[in-house]
């Protein structure tokens, strides 16, 4: 974990959390809360964009039964942040198309037969 917060930090260094929700049970807290900062550091070989991030972010901390934390696990939606970050492109968009089909071209050769078969009626 410290490694995963020490990269983090380093490459949104003045990292906002806003809580917007919280809820405690017996053994964990899960927390909801709305990320925000730039992106000023390379963050998982990632350089540096400049660009602003915004994204929620749902956080689920367990502990043991000496109430020390005994595990962590976070969600959120990757493909917002690398949208926010300039990298992700929609595939339904012109270069998002065109990525699509240079980066995975098997898969988009199964879609498209798939396709041709069921509007031919061949299951």
């Amino acid at each position: 974990m410290r490694t995963y917060y020490d990269g983090l930090l380093k490459a949104i260094p003045n990292l906002h959390i806003e809580v917007q929700q919280r809820d405690a049970s017996s053994d964990a807290v899960v927390v909801e809360v709305i990320i925000t900062e730039r992106h000023q550091g390379v963050w998982r070989d990632l350089p540096p964009t400049g660009r602003p991030v915004c994204f929620p972010l749902c956080g689920i901390f367990v502990f043991d039964d000496d109430d020390r934390l005994a595990g962590e696990k976070t969600y959120y939606d990757r493909g917002t942040v690398l949208r926010q970050l300039g990298i992700f492109l929609e595939p339904d968009r012109g270069l998002g198309r065109i990525a699509t089909i240079i980066m995975h071209p098997l898969t988009v050769a199964r879609a498209f037969l798939r396709t041709a078969l069921t509007r031919s009626g061949h299951n």
